[in-house]
């Protein structure tokens, strides 16, 4: 009997991506479905970058580009770096990637082996796990919950440390909890990595421009492991260009090298039209990211007034990204129609069912506990989303 291959088999379907799948199903059939469950910024593309796009169609960059990326644009890259970070980088360091998850899994493919335990703090973004699994590394998930802000300790950081350790992945601000780690916090944790030289941290920024309470802080900034941090950012989240599919990694040479390598028998260089956009990404105006950061923070601000009417939820106000994440166990064991909620999957599953709107299942991030929602949409639609939220909690009983 033919079948797929044992990688592939053991890897689990992205728990986002299949509730979104489930509710453009529903939309298909005619059904009023609200979907919370996408990271994704609602706000288009600034019309700067759409004409950099433009330009470099009519300019006929439509020929394969370096595998690394375009010079100019991993140059962009490296300026932005210094002006935004304080960091210095050379080209050579730059990888652009299709999107930041290649970016990660490149990084992670080269320099995992079979065996290689990888130290992830949970709550974790889904895909990874998925990614370790594929290297063939082996998960070692650092619990934070809603007590600590869901950061963990250097304390918890040392302890999960063995021989076997290679490499350390997180996010800052943080999919799904929104939480995002202070320098001072940062500090303690290269602290412990001062102790364990053979350990790559890789450090995924994506969502830096999203950060409500002041200036983004990298890993990358302490000087004592800068030669061990691969730093993993793109254009998706802060410049609304997700579709674009560009992302990059900053990292030592031989970690760049390493992923050029690979990249090059997989995708080869990304897409050349995209590339020119994002040049002007990060050398154009960057007031584009200002505006979308304030509007998402007053949806914030919205959200979290009506969550906290939720009987059940209980609420931390994300300090970056665009998520809620709820702990809502105190809701497992209710019923509606013979229908129990044992778990936050129960609770998604329902909430799509009775009040037609798609979350996403904690259990996907790791957290048992909780469940994910987006506000990455406009406060009409989201306030209408947590109205039909709330009516559907208040039927259990």
């Amino acid at each position: 009997m033919l079948k797929v291959s044992n990688r592939i088999a053991s890897m689990e379907l992205s728990p986002t991506l299949g509730m979104s799948q489930k509710s453009r199903e529903l939309k298909d059939q005619g059904i009023d479905v609200i979907n919370l469950s996408v990271g994704e910024p609602d706000f288009k593309t600034p019309d700067h970058i759409k004409e950099a796009a433009h330009n470099a169609i009519i300019n006929n960059y439509s020929y394969y580009s370096p595998i690394p990326g375009f010079l100019e644009l991993r140059k962009a890259i490296c300026t932005k770096l210094k002006r935004d970070n304080h960091l210095q980088y050379t080209p050579e360091q730059i990888v652009v990637s299709n999107g930041a998850k290649q970016s990660i899994l490149n990084v992670i493919m080269s320099v995992v082996n079979p065996g290689d335990e990888v130290i992830i703090p949970s709550p974790y973004w889904v895909s990874y796990v998925e990614i370790v699994k594929l290297a063939e590394g082996i998960n070692v998930f650092v619990p934070a919950g809603i007590d600590q802000d869901f950061k963990i300790t250097p304390e918890q950081l040392e302890a999960a440390i063995t021989p076997k350790t290679k490499a350390f992945l997180f996010s800052s601000p943080n999919n799904p909890t929104g939480s995002v780690y202070s320098k001072e916090e940062l500090k303690a944790l290269a602290q412990v990595f001062e102790k364990y030289p053979e350990i790559v941290i890789i450090s995924d920024e994506i969502y830096e421009h999203i950060n409500y309470i002041g200036s983004h802080e990298s890993l990358a900034q302490f000087d004592e492991i800068k030669d061990r941090v691969v730093i993993i950012n793109g254009v998706s989240k802060g410049y609304a260009m997700t579709g674009w599919r560009i992302g990059y990694i900053a990292a030592p040479l031989w970690i760049a090298q390493a992923c050029t390598k690979l990249q090059g028998q997989m995708t080869s260089g990304a897409s050349t039209i995209a590339q020119m956009a994002s040049v002007e990404a990060f050398n154009g105006d960057q007031m584009c990211t200002q505006e979308m950061k304030t509007a998402f923070k007053q949806r914030r601000e919205t959200a979290f007034k009506l969550l906290s009417e939720i009987t059940g939820f209980v609420i931390k106000k994300p300090d970056g990204a665009f998520y809620f994440f709820p702990e809502v166990s105190k809701l497992f064991g209710k019923k509606w129609n013979g229908q129990t909620i044992n778990n936050p999957t129960d609770l998604s599953l329902y909430l799509l069912e009775e009040a037609k709107v798609a979350t996403v299942t904690g259990e996907a991030f790791g957290a048992p506990d909780c469940l994910r929602l987006s506000y990455a949409t406009s406060e009409e639609i989201m306030t209408t989303a947590i109205s039909r939220i709330k009516k559907a909690i208040e039927q259990l009983n």
